[in-house]
């Protein structure tokens, strides 16, 4: 009778501290807590001033060229999203992406010459060769959905990575899961 006893208050405390709501940190890709929130320019909405970015005077030093400098802010603020964050394993999209993937067709529909390439990426663990085949399955599921939302079929491009390109060289939870995306890189944009 004792021991369980012992084994009640035990199990009572341990649920006690469990249901107590502690800080969580946010994940590195996603700034903000709650649901996933998507940018407003991504949903045709108009941008708040305190999320449009500013423009460079004329007497400002010009930024070191990089991919992301080279990125313009269109009229729907698609520099936001570029990344589609995958499960481990796993090739499917998530619904969290849909309005970001929406947007990006209806640019690449609205705009006939602009050319994407999704790099479809996987993280250190497994074999190269399955990393690779990874890669391009989201790449492929990707570019699957921007045609389906509307984009050409000649506009969007594939390309596997798999391994060999981490956004982030860590060995833990935090560096696999931000490489386990696809990225829409413009390769032409209007």
């Amino acid at each position: 009778m004792r021991a369980s006893l012992s084994a009640t208050l035990l199990l009572s405390a341990l649920l006690a501290a469990c249901s107590t709501k502690g800080d969580i940190p946010p994940s590195k890709h996603i700034s903000q807590s709650g649901p996933l929130r998507v940018h407003p320019g991504l949903l045709g909405k108009p941008v708040p001033a305190e999320l449009q970015q500013e423009t460079p005077t004329a007497t400002a030093k010009p930024a070191a060229a990089t991919t992301e400098t080279q990125i313009k802010m269109d009229a729907v603020g698609l520099r936001t999203q570029r990344s589609v964050y995958f499960d481990i394993n796993s090739a499917d999209i998530k619904s969290d992406y849909d309005p970001a993937l929406r947007a990006h067709a209806r640019y690449l529909a609205e705009h006939p010459t602009a050319r994407v390439r999704i790099e479809g990426n996987a993280d250190e663990r497994g074999s190269a060769d399955y990393n690779q085949r990874l890669g391009l399955k989201r790449a492929e599921n990707v570019r699957a959905t921007l045609i389906s939302q509307g984009a050409a079929d000649n506009q969007v491009k594939i390309k596997s990575l798999g391994e060999a390109k981490p956004k982030l060289t860590g060995h833990d939870e935090s560096s696999w899961s931000e490489n386990r995306r696809a990225d829409v890189v413009y390769e032409v944009e209007n």
